[in-house]
């Protein structure tokens, strides 16, 4: 990675910061944008994430989410709901009724102000992840003024928040109504018009999307002027083009990638600390013909899973073991202790059971066919 690179890097750090903290209001006489940043992503970057009306159950469709657009309350640093769109809100002492305060001056990209009467729009086309429990919960969305806006629930519903105002969904996130109206799904998909801190440029598929930033957010302007992400999904390429200088950031490197970032004196490898989590299902455990319907074998196999030396061999130390499916980070999640390595170990005091036509370590250790490994995006 060469100086200009480099430089760009730290550009791209100090921008995501202030505009996740944000600021009372636009800062005045802040410098122009300038550079770009090139971000090698370890998916194919999908156009249903340039529409949050279709957000599915994962976390990385965000990062283009929170490029493109702004939501009325949303997670920042050290707020795990902050206002954004939204300088206020309040929930009636009866928990029926929620009441949203927008900022003044807000508007879209292509120039339209932001009101309520686009809030409830959003809301009501939102057809993503947790839209049917929205539906079920919210009774009614009343615009009253251009700046005002109120959810009514059918019932007290202590989580409406959280579905509205976090990651679990994108129902809080803003579009344009008129433009929606005009160009239709299908259009606002090939360019999507939003609030957030870049606005689209273009998107060649399965290659890169590129952004540029607004001059007209209301927290401030990006240091970084143009974005380009682009879809790179094997992980020895994305270390490859970091070396090169062809990309700035690149993302989800782990075991051998990982450690060859290590080895560069030129590049940094950051944990990203994300609420996601590697597990094993066994998915046949409930079938009594199989042998995995037996608790001791289940056992056997987490005593005999060295979750230490997995953790150093394919994260580098980033992924310490956890002992239920829930990641730590999230509210109420039970803190407990992964089992112990112990490869000795029985599931109970009783023989121990086999997989027929397995050898005694395969017993043990083997996943089966059916089990599979699930990691949250």
């Amino acid at each position: 990675m060469n100086p200009s690179h480099r430089r760009i890097v730290v550009s791209l750090v100090a921008a995501a910061t202030v505009l996740a903290v944000g600021t009372t209001r636009p800062a005045e006489g802040q410098p122009m944008p300038t550079g770009a940043a090139v971000m090698a992503w370890h998916v194919t970057i999908a156009p249903s994430w340039f529409d949050p009306s279709t957000a599915p159950p994962q976390i990385t469709p965000f990062g283009m989410l929170y490029a493109i657009h702004d939501a009325l309350v949303r997670p920042l640093p050290g707020q795990k709901m902050g206002p954004s769109l939204a300088e206020s809100w309040t929930e009636s002492p009866d928990g029926l009724t929620y009441e949203f305060k927008l900022r003044r001056g807000l508007k879209f990209h292509n120039g339209d102000p932001v009101t309520a009467d686009d809030v409830r729009f959003s809301f009501e086309r939102y057809k993503g992840t947790g839209a049917k429990e929205l539906g079920a919960r919210v009774q009614r969305v009343e615009v009253v003024d251009a700046l005002v806006v109120r959810f009514h629930l059918r019932e007290p519903w202590p989580d409406f928040m959280t579905f509205y105002g976090t990651t679990a969904t994108a129902a809080g996130i803003v579009v344009p109504k008129r433009y929606l109206e005009q160009v239709g799904d299908d259009g606002f998909r090939k360019h999507p018009i939003g609030a957030g801190p870049y606005k689209f440029v273009s998107h060649t598929p399965g290659v890169e999307v590129v952004l540029e930033a607004y001059g007209g957010h209301w927290r401030r302007v990006p240091n970084v002027k143009r974005l380009i992400m682009k879809s790179v999904p094997e992980g020895t390429t994305r270390v490859a083009m970091l070396k090169s200088g062809e990309a700035d950031i690149a993302y989800v490197l782990d075991g051998p990638e990982a450690e060859d970032v290590k080895r560069d004196p030129r590049l940094t490898l950051v944990a990203t600390r994300h609420a996601s989590i590697f597990w094993i299902e066994f998915a046949d455990q409930w079938d009594p013909k199989s042998p995995w319907h037996d608790k001791r074998l289940r056992l056997a196999v987490n005593y005999a899973l060295d979750r230490k030396a997995i953790n150093e061999a394919a994260c580098l130390g980033y992924c310490p073991p956890a002992g239920v499916i829930v990641p730590r980070v999230m509210d109420y999640a039970l803190q407990a202790e992964p089992l112990p390595y112990d490869r000795t170990r029985r599931g109970s005091s009783s023989p121990r059971p086999a997989i027929p036509g397995a050898s005694t370590r395969e017993s043990w250790c083997r996943s089966p066919r059916s089990s599979r490994r699930r990691r949250p995006r």
